[in-house]
């Protein structure tokens, strides 16, 4: 096989076009290789500054200047699935002005793309700069390069504060709720449904939980500043043997997302408390801490300095989860709206990405 080939100079003078190059470079997640390796072979191609390092098909490149500090710009180059959307195509909408239409814009290439372009460009940032572009973030977490990277090579993830390049419109958004899903099943007894009186329906016994869900008032909660919306839902239900069968077990999953204030047992707490007193097992299925803002750190409020605009929460879970569970305060800044992340209709506005490499031109290049 033919060593992969660099992205040309012309393509890094252009974050725009290098967006799109990415992007059309499909990586749906399991098959991040051939991106990963075009990004390797750039980063030995024009940026002999940097130490670079890969990990499977995560690849981590780092200045080192000897800075007093050390900031980690960092990205998943995965997608979901194709959907008829690649290449990329550029067209005018008359409320966005010039976008970029394609699977990957949004989630999250052009944030990615932003980190390759500065990478090459900046030899001598104002501190030392450690470069993540890593797989599996659109998968179970098991899976996840960022998460294999802090587990497996801690070191190469010590900074002082980190930026995740995740889709936020352009602007800072910091931290990210918490997210843990459970399953609450109600048990009953079989019995033919000819003779329902044999039996105990299980799914009968369901609907007091989806009252209680029904009924629930999610709040807010402020975290450092920032208004966290927390909601409590179910998203699944089964149960059933067979149409003429009463069923003997029905199981509801809820999904709770939850300010960064608490933790996941206060989390799992708060679920087993609305079904209280309701005779049903409960089982934490998946859960994720979420991240504080970290926006009264010195280098992040210099970040704000440099970027401008308002700090807002991030409500879906993100990984600067994992780099606060390094202890790195972190946020989230990219272009693209996070609505459309995942969307057949996936689109990114120009004016974005190039806002976004300013932003972070600027911080970069600016006296800390």
């Amino acid at each position: 096989m033919p060593d992969p080939r660099p992205f040309a100079p012309e393509l890094l003078a252009d974050v725009v076009a290098l967006t799109a190059a990415m992007c059309d470079i499909e990586s749906v997640s399991g098959n991040e290789t051939q991106l990963a390796d075009t990004i390797e072979a750039t980063l030995a191609a024009h940026a002999p500054h940097l130490e670079v390092m890969r990990d499977g098909d995560a690849i981590v490149a780092r200045t080192q200047l000897g800075r007093e500090q050390r900031v980690i710009i960092a990205g998943h180059i995965d997608t979901v699935p194709v959907n008829g959307n690649l290449p990329t195509t550029r067209v005018t909408d008359p409320d966005d002005g010039d976008i970029l239409v394609g699977r990957g814009t949004v989630d999250m290439k052009g944030g990615c793309a932003v980190a390759l372009a500065l990478a090459c460009r900046l030899p001598e940032p104002a501190v030392d700069v450690t470069f993540v572009w890593y797989d599996h973030e659109e998968v179970e977490a098991s899976l996840n390069g960022l998460g294999r990277l802090a587990r497996t090579r801690p070191e190469l993830l010590a900074a002082d504060f980190a930026v995740l390049g995740e889709p936020s419109n352009g602007a800072v958004e910091g931290g990210c709720n918490g997210t843990l899903r459970a399953d609450i099943t109600t048990r009953g007894r079989r019995a033919h449904s000819a003779r329902a009186w044999m039996g105990v329906n299980a799914i009968h016994a369901a609907a007091p939980i989806l009252e209680r869900l029904a009924g629930y008032e999610p709040q807010t909660v402020t975290v450092d500043g920032l208004d966290y919306r927390e909601g409590l839902n179910a998203v699944g239900i089964s149960g059933g043997v067979a149409g003429n069968v009463i069923p003997d077990a029905c199981t509801v999953t809820v999904n709770y997302r939850f300010a960064p204030s608490r933790s996941v047992a206060d989390a799992e707490a708060h679920v087993r408390a609305l079904v209280d007193g309701l005779d049903v097992e409960v089982t934490v299925t998946d859960s994720a801490s979420g991240a504080r803002p970290g926006l009264d750190a010195p280098l992040a409020e210099r970040f704000m300095a440099a970027v401008g605009g308002a700090p807002a929460p991030k409500y879906g879970w993100t990984d600067v989860a994992r780099f606060s569970e390094l202890g790195i305060p972190a946020v989230n800044y990219g272009p693209g709206n996070p609505s459309l992340a995942h969307a057949d209709d996936e689109r990114v506005p120009i004016a974005q990405i190039r806002d976004v490499e300013r932003g972070l031109t600027a911080w970069l290049s600016a006296s800390i």
